[in-house]
């Protein structure tokens, strides 16, 4: 049954919320939201976080009018369970969403597996406001009917499935890669040389059709990707200084400056709050045609935990709310929008589960003396738990077995203990545990405590809920009534 469009069921779900309270604000004053986010760029990729190869003047503009995020955090280092984390404000444990059924880290096409529709999503929670909501781009939370983004809250779906990398030639069971509307392959293979734009012209055209009503739209790019050719368009290709790496980099710089010029031209700008990030850092040796990314200053890369896997580059601007060319370093995370763009559409948190994010309005907001509303943050790859911070310090466990940065569940020998101050060893070299043991006898009761909720190598987790499991998942084809 369709969540969105059932609203009972949505009541049922969240038990004692009060849909429309009397001092919530109208449809007209209540903020819109444009949510950027990036396929595997790293925190150094961005001219404003300190990429000295890239052309980025549009992202660099958008940091000067609002606030840089430098201790932002994704819940995954891959693509799936990060996004899983995005949409539904809890670690990708807790949704059971952190493995594939062939213990890889990510779905794969024709997977049996999705988010579960009884999860509420950002989408979910904003249509409940009286937002409309679209997604363009990378979905990658299931590709069966059942848990498309149309099953989740979004009024409107234009993009990809899963990511622009799972092609036929790398498993002849899967299907050549869709584009699709709502649940309707429309072209296939994809055009990726093509997407950004197209893309960007759905964007541009949802955000005028809605200009008069409160709207949410998560604009989740394809690029920079992991594929093995050049897939930008032709007026990008073979222009940045970096290789194809770098030409999809100035791609998505371009499309978020047609985006601030659309929230200008239609006088929007104090009435939306823009987000831009990245699912997790940038791989080790992606590939691209040519070119690399940058997780400097830190060690580590995309799909592991390392800080260079996990902390992503993040910026958040609205006019009149958020102080222009401002900077925090205090720990959020990517669960956290969830709770944030439900607090300023006047909504409330589901009382009937828990949710991991935390409303982070008064840090981006630059109230004073605001303070992360996180005591600790916890390092997950796949099901196993390999670190926890504070507010200073991470705190590497030690493991008999650790999981490698790769696709299956492929363990690399030991690991030791290991303390790391993260204030000033952003490269994660020098151990410290010996001149804080109560730190790290805090760290590990932490350790334990995420253990019993969300599972370890091989123990389960108590306060878990399941995916979507389906029977006899079918390939994504486009149908002859679609020509």
């Amino acid at each position: 049954m369709n969540k969105i469009l059932n609203h009972s069921i949505v009541l049922l779900l969240l038990g004692p919320l009060q849909i429309v309270c009397a001092n919530n604000p109208s449809k007209k004053t209540k903020p819109n939201f444009i949510f950027i986010y990036t396929d595997n760029i790293g925190y150094g990729d961005i001219g404003c976080f300190g990429s000295n190869i890239h052309h980025t003047p549009n992202i660099d503009k958008l940091a000067s009018e609002g606030i840089k995020l430098t201790s932002l955090y994704s819940a995954a280092g891959v693509s799936t369970p990060s996004r899983a984390s995005l949409m539904t404000g809890c670690y990708a444990q807790r949704v059971d969403m952190d493995l594939n059924d062939n213990d890889g880290w990510v779905l794969f096409p024709v997977s049996g597996k999705g988010l579960n529709p009884e999860e509420i999503t950002i989408a979910d929670m904003l249509k409940i406001q009286g937002y409309n909501t679209a997604i363009v781009g990378k979905w990658h939370l299931g590709d069966q009917p059942e848990v498309l983004p149309t099953r989740h809250g979004f009024d409107y779906f234009y993009g990809i499935p899963y990511s622009e990398d799972m092609i036929a030639t790398k498993n002849p069971k899967w299907p050549d890669v869709p584009l699709m509307i709502n649940e309707d392959v429309i072209e296939a293979p994809v055009d990726l040389t093509t997407t950004t734009r197209r893309y960007l012209k759905e964007a541009i055209n949802f955000i005028k059709v809605n200009k008069d009503e409160p709207f949410f739209l998560y604009f989740a790019h394809n690029l920079p990707g992991s594929r093995s050719v050049p897939t930008v368009d032709d007026q990008f290709r073979s222009k940045s200084s970096n290789g194809a790496y770098g030409d999809a980099i100035e791609e998505i710089d371009w499309s978020v400056g047609e985006i601030l010029k659309t929230v200008t031209q239609l006088g929007l700008e104090k009435q939306t709050l823009i987000v831009f990030t990245s699912d997790n850092g940038t791989p080790k040796g992606r590939a691209g045609g040519s070119g690399s990314g940058s997780n400097e200053p830190f060690s580590g890369n995309g799909y592991d935990t390392m800080e260079g896997g996990m902390r992503v580059p993040g910026i958040a601007v609205w006019e009149g709310m958020i102080p222009a060319g401002t900077e925090s370093d205090e720990l959020c995370t990517m669960m956290d929008w969830l709770p944030t763009f439900t607090h300023l559409a006047g909504g409330e948190l589901p009382g009937d589960r828990i949710i991991d994010g935390k409303n982070i309005w008064p840090l981006i907001s630059g109230a004073p003396a605001a303070k992360s509303p996180h005591q600790v943050f916890y390092y997950y790859l796949m099901d196993q738990l390999q670190a926890v911070r504070d507010e200073r310090f991470k705190l590497c466990l030690p493991l008999d077995n650790k999981y490698d940065g790769g696709n299956k569940k492929v363990f690399y020998g030991s690991s030791s203990l290991k303390l790391i101050d993260l204030k000033k060893d952003f490269k994660e070299e020098h151990d410290v545990s010996n001149l804080y043991p109560q730190i790290v006898e805090k760290l590990l009761k932490e350790a334990e405590k995420i253990r019993y909720e969300l599972g370890d190598t091989n123990q389960k987790g108590k306060q878990i809920r399941f995916a979507k499991y389906i029977d006899d998942p079918k390939p994504l084809l486009k149908q002859k009534n679609n020509d």
